[in-house]
């Protein structure tokens, strides 16, 4: 997004963050965290904002997000194709 020729970003604050994404605050910093099991090497990485704050840029975490959908819808195109067709789900029966 641009006005009059300069660049403009949205920062998140954690707990816009929490509410757009869905995962919990240590998760969060779980993904980021490359100590972490949980590291995510695809998660946005936080800008820090000052000595004791960071935020996300959004277009980053819409980003990812989109990510996760087509991952996701990918798999289950996948799991779709080589499904028997007259396969009953478990929580239908």
């Amino acid at each position: 997004m641009t006005t009059n020729g300069q660049s403009l970003h949205k920062i998140l604050r954690l707990k816009a963050l929490k509410l757009k994404t869905g995962i919990s605050g240590s998760s969060v910093y779980n993904k980021t965290n490359p100590r972490s099991k949980y590291y995510d090497p695809t998660f946005p990485k936080p800008v820090r904002l000052g000595a004791s704050s960071v935020g996300w840029l959004e277009s980053e975490v819409d980003a990812w997000l989109e990510a996760q959908i087509q991952s996701r819808s990918a798999t289950v195109s996948t799991m779709v194709a080589e499904s028997p067709a007259q396969t009953v789900s478990p929580f239908l029966r």
